[in-house]
């Protein structure tokens, strides 16, 4: 369930965060680095999580500035996902593990940032400008954030038995 206040988003955020980065802290590099059948590491995942943080700052302060958004990005429809997603992993292409997880790091930190230095009502009292949806600040900040943490964290858990059986 969404969280529908401030403090549930700041516990949600921390708490699907925290696990996550328990799970990837004892990771090597050649764990991180090594693709899936759909070519895919857990260090795009991490990546894609990371830029994922970022494209919520541009939806919410684009909104802010009463330009306009793109959804995802401009150039790309919800339904573009795929296409975006593998177009991004290749401009992540030259990131390594370290870089994937301090990206990640610095992404969490600005989003609990945010969460701190916005009311309950700049979170949740309307929709967020520009979205063009009901959904509020902090219901994107939310799916871009503690959402995509706890995915993450299920690809994570399954890759790593995968690379167990070998």
């Amino acid at each position: 369930m969404a969280a529908e206040n401030k403090s549930e988003l700041h516990q949600i955020t921390q708490a699907e965060y925290q696990k996550l980065e328990r799970l990837i802290s004892s990771i090597d590099s050649k764990a991180a680095l090594c693709k899936d059948e759909d070519n895919t590491s857990i260090k795009d995942v991490v990546s894609h999580r990371a830029h994922w943080i970022e494209l919520f700052f541009n939806w919410y302060s684009d909104g802010m500035a009463g330009k306009t958004v793109y959804f995802p990005a401009e150039g790309y429809k919800w339904n573009d996902l795929k296409r975006y997603n593998a177009e991004l992993r290749k401009r992540q292409n030259n990131i390594n593990w370290e870089e994937a997880v301090l990206a990640l790091n610095k992404s969490y930190e600005k989003l609990l940032d945010f969460i701190e230095t916005h009311s309950n009502r700049d979170l949740y009292d309307g929709p967020m400008k520009g979205a063009n949806n009901k959904w509020t600040p902090g219901r994107w900040a939310e799916a871009a954030g503690a959402s995509h943490f706890r995915s993450a964290s299920k690809y994570v858990r399954a890759r790593l038995r995968e690379l167990k059986r070998g």
